[in-house]
């Protein structure tokens, strides 16, 4: 299998509870291999002119390159928020068993379109 290079992608849910139920339906889907919900954040923000404050759980997505356009569309259809937060970072390098996993579990079976 050719690798496509890995990405680390970052986004925030309102609660702990959405974070794993969207991570879960993510991996489900293959969009993602794995996702990190680590937990309680405060983010501080703009937003239609006024200054925010808002708890929320970061996530960290584990994925390659070329699944980004099917990530985003899976994120924008189901996400809570109106502009979700999502941002990708490319991978420098990793462990190659790692890597060759992520590549393994963002890779529909056959008969799954991925």
């Amino acid at each position: 299998m050719t690798e496509a290079p890995a990405i680390v992608v970052l986004t925030t849910l309102p609660t702990a509870a959405e974070a794993k139920a969207f991570v879960r339906r993510l991996v489900e889907q293959r969009v993602v291999a794995c996702g990190t919900v680590l937990g309680d954040v405060t983010s501080i923000y703009r937003w239609q002119g006024a200054i925010e404050e808002a708890g929320e759980t970061q996530v960290i997505l584990k994925t390659r390159q070329d699944r980004w356009d099917a990530l985003q569309a899976a994120v924008q259809a189901s996400h809570p928020y109106d502009v979700p937060e999502l941002l990708a970072v490319p991978v420098a390098s990793g462990l190659g068993a790692y890597l060759e996993w992520v590549a393994t579990e963002t890779t529909a079976d056959e008969g799954e379109d991925a």
